[in-house]
């Protein structure tokens, strides 16, 4: 997508953390998944996790989305290089990497909050995944945003 004097930005997947990203404490809302279901239409949906509460295959089972399992911010940063270019959504100091090597991204201050440094790692907040995805999906919300 261009972007009036932001530049040109192009990916060909979505990764996203699980816990305090896309859901709470290892649980993925069903409007959430239908909204990935969508977004797999246009793009590779990836999600990396550490799986802390040991829900990720069932929570993913049956969706278009590929599941990585990360023990930590590194390893998470070197598995996204592998999907470069990517748009990242995230929210913890274990995201910052990924978040810094997309080409956009997202940091969701949602009920768990968000790491300063994710924060500042982002080039769009927001207050839910729902706003994250729904910008992915129909990206004049995205030019509108970071438009110059």
């Amino acid at each position: 997508m261009e972007i009036p004097n932001h530049g040109r930005i192009e990916f060909r997947a979505v990764l996203f953390d699980l816990n305090g990203t896309l859901g709470e404490s290892g649980r993925v809302g069903e409007e959430v998944k239908h909204l990935l279901e969508r977004l797999a239409e246009k793009y590779t949906v990836v999600v990396l996790s550490a799986d802390t509460f040991g829900t990720l295959e069932e929570e993913f089972k049956g969706l278009p989305v590929r599941i990585e399992r990360v023990s930590n911010g590194v390893e998470k940063a070197k598995i996204a290089e592998g999907y470069k270019p990517y748009a990242a959504v995230g929210n913890g100091n274990n995201d910052v990497a990924m978040l810094e090597g997309a080409e956009l991204a997202f940091c969701v201050v949602g009920p768990e909050g968000a790491s300063t440094d994710a924060l500042l790692a982002s080039d769009v907040v927001v207050k839910d995944v729902k706003d994250a995805i729904a910008m992915l999906l129909n990206e004049k919300k995205v030019i509108a945003t970071l438009r110059g």
